[in-house]
């Protein structure tokens, strides 16, 4: 096999819990992520690696173990376009794209491995080429910022969070909980910018229905994802009653699952882990623009490789959500700057321009 990959499964510790309407009881506290490095084996420069990671989503069916047994299947997958990969920078360019689709062919689902290998294909190859993510991705320098999310808990420590957070341009709150009013009523005492609520699957339409000219009236910009994924029915018909725009999430995985949300929802919720990487992100998000969508750009609790292959994407998102590394006690990679207005600095360096801690290193 021309490609190897080497995963290691970090479980790190968060700054603050991180507790969200669909948590297991428990949860919250730390973290587990797979980063990865990838070779090729046929590439005679010694030591050049490419970085990647995916978040082992158990509600997508995903783990450690997964990753690891489906990884040879796709990495034996991708072995048409090796050559493509290798090649100058239109050819890889093509060779990258059709590396994400013979995944696809090859295995349903496994959104987390998928994204380890797309991301660390990306890393390599521009490493190899000397030109950044960045550039490989035809994405333009200039990149919105992002916001920051605050889990949930009670009123007043979220409140406290919000107000040590409140140089963010935006804060993302999760709801779905046993005090949402109150918690967004202690939010916006000391926070005055645009709220964003995500639900995660928690609501009942009577329920966010109610709370529809409360949640306007208190600056609230959108809802995400209120009802459990499969429920499009009542997500139609929220939206149909909301002044705000409802949000897909975990009714939008990949790109297949657009078209089925026309008319349903204003607004998709993209993430590397999972649609399977960063050049799949970047499809679905041009794809979810072309049909009309408002377009958000999210992430799980992943360290800088994540995060800086997502903001590279980040000039299609209306709203991006790109604070997974900041979410974390101790990130392992370091090379990814924010700006002190909370842009992303990604780096101008080949490929992504990260480097992993040696204690992380696979």
């Amino acid at each position: 096999m021309t490609f190897a990959i080497r995963f290691r499964t970090l479980e790190l510790a968060l700054r603050d819990p991180f507790v969200i309407a669909r948590a297991a009881p428990g949860e919250g506290r730390r973290i587990i992520t797979v980063v990865a490095e990838l070779r090729d084996e046929a590439d005679s420069r010694d030591g050049l690696v490419g970085l990647g990671e995916g978040y082992p989503e158990a509600y997508y069916g995903d783990t450690p173990e997964t990753m690891r047994a489906v990884a040879p299947l796709l990495l034996a997958a991708i072995e048409p376009v090796a050559e493509g990969l290798r090649a100058g920078l239109d050819e890889a360019r093509a060779a990258l794209a059709a590396a994400a689709d013979l995944m696809d062919a090859e295995l349903a689902h496994h959104g987390a491995a998928k994204c380890s290998i797309d991301i660390a294909l990306h890393d390599l190859v521009g490493k190899r080429l000397g030109v950044s993510v960045r550039e490989l991705l035809e994405m333009p320098a200039e990149r919105p910022p992002t916001d920051f999310t605050l889990g949930i808990d009670t009123p007043d420590v979220v409140a406290e969070r919000a107000r040590r957070a409140a140089d963010f341009p935006a804060l993302k709150i999760k709801v779905g909980g046993p005090s949402d009013l109150a918690t967004l009523e202690a939010v916006r005492r000391v926070y005055a910018g645009p709220i964003r609520v995500d639900a995660n699957t928690g609501w009942t339409l009577e329920g966010a229905t109610d709370l529809l000219p409360v949640l306007e009236r208190m600056g609230v910009v959108l809802i995400e994802q209120p009802f459990p994924a499969r429920r499009l029915d009542l997500l139609r018909e929220l939206q149909a009653r909301s002044p705000l725009p409802i949000v897909a999430d975990e009714s939008a995985v990949t790109i297949e699952d657009l078209d089925a949300l026309v008319g349903v929802v204003a607004g998709v919720n993209v993430k590397l882990a999972k649609v399977g990487g960063v050049g799949p992100a970047k499809r679905m998000l041009q794809r979810a623009r072309e049909l009309g969508f408002r377009t958000f750009l999210g992430c799980m609790e992943e360290t800088s490789i994540v995060i800086a292959a997502s903001a590279a994407v980040s000039p299609l998102a209306d709203w991006v959500d790109l604070d997974g590394c900041l979410l974390l006690a101790d990130d392992p990679v370091s090379g990814l700057e924010i700006g002190q207005d909370k842009v992303w600095q990604v780096s101008e360096r080949a490929g992504l321009g990260l480097e992993l801690r040696a204690d992380a290193r696979p």
